[in-house]
């Protein structure tokens, strides 16, 4: 999973990057701030405490703290090539707005619309760059490939010529297979970070509220004070532990962003267990048995027969393989069969 931090200069994107990844981060090719987190799972603890593994495996997330973007840099081109498709390569954005005590009321009005305004303006210079090319090609070999390319951009920019975001276009939501190289960056899902003083935290609730508000329904919105934040998860557990009892918070920034990330993405976690490794794969829900086999390596795929699983639940229930088997909770299943959160997955392939 692939997270790019965006806002405008002054928002507080680089001081929320360091709680939510606990770390100052190393340069990327780009020149943003980049790291790569663990994904707390208490079952993989617990599958490694089993197995006793030479290796334990987390799923990650890389986290990129992207350079501020200004109103109007899109149509200037004035973000660097490398940082632009670094952008467009991210699974989701989490968006930092401004909610300081010293933000103005415009900008509050206007700071997410601006910023989604931008990926249209990108995503709109993009497709009719790619029309423009197709336009010189027409009458080629390969034309009717091309008219289906242009008939599907075309639709596109006119939904984007009405200020409208391509998540909102039911012809990519439903079908966008052929413009999935496009990696348009207004069809990519949002989260929204609220950052507060610590002052107006004690107004969590009624600031997400605010701000749920004036996004779209169907973007999540979490109030917190990034500087705060930042301070407790550089803390030793039990000082961590009190600073969050005296400020009234019952889970960790980190751990909300972590939570939010993955019901954002739709994703959900397989294991592989052994002596060599217990590790979680993170997979998008409904996500089949052969493409799972994929995500561990691609020749798993090619050469699927078929997955041996059992749900973790019944595993932890059992305690062995072999207890599993005759309890027949231990399944055969295809190449068709939708994992679900918490199998535990062998893969039989050809040789």
């Amino acid at each position: 999973m692939y997270l790019s931090i965006i806002g405008s200069p002054g928002c507080g994107k680089t001081t929320l990057f360091k709680a939510f990844s606990a770390q100052a981060g190393a340069r990327g090719a780009s020149g943003s701030n980049v790291a790569v987190i663990d994904v707390p799972d208490e079952r993989v603890d617990k599958l490694s405490r089993i197995f006793n593994p030479r290796k334990t495996v987390y799923g990650r997330i890389e986290v990129c703290d992207m350079a501020s973007i200004r109103e109007g840099d899109m149509k200037k081109e004035a973000i660097p090539a490398k940082q632009l498709q670094q952008m467009r390569l991210s699974d989701a954005f989490l968006v930092v707005l401004n909610r300081f005590d010293d933000a103005s009321p415009e900008s509050r009005e206007t700071d997410f619309p601006a910023m989604l305004s931008e990926f249209i303006i990108s995503d709109m210079i993009q497709i009719e760059t790619r029309l423009e090319r197709i336009r010189k090609q027409s009458g080629k070999k390969g034309g009717t490939a091309l008219e289906q390319e242009k008939d599907a951009l075309d639709q596109c920019l006119a939904h984007l010529d009405e200020g409208s975001p391509l998540s909102s276009l039911p012809l990519l939501r439903e079908d966008g297979k052929g413009l999935r190289g496009f990696q348009f960056l207004s069809q990519k899902p949002l989260m929204v970070v609220a950052n507060c003083s610590e002052r107006i935290m004690t107004r969590a609730d009624a600031v997400t509220d605010e701000v749920s508000a004036k996004v779209s329904p169907m973007v999540p919105v979490v109030a917190a004070c990034a500087r705060l934040e930042a301070e407790l998860v550089m803390m030793e557990p039990e000082e961590r532990a009190l600073f969050m009892e005296e400020y009234g918070l019952s889970e960790s920034l980190r751990g909300r962003l972590i939570r939010l990330a993955y019901e954002t993405l739709g994703l959900i976690s397989f294991f592989t267990v052994g002596e060599d490794e217990c590790r979680a794969w993170p997979i998008r829900r409904g996500t089949s048995a052969q493409e799972a086999a994929g995500v561990i390596h691609t020749d798993l795929s090619e050469r699927f027969i078929r997955a041996e699983a059992v749900a973790y639940d019944a595993f932890i229930c059992h305690g062995d393989f072999s207890v599993c088997k005759k309890a027949g909770v231990w399944r055969l299943e295809g190449k068709e069969y939708i994992v679900q959160d918490g199998d535990i997955l062998s893969i039989r392939a050809g040789a």
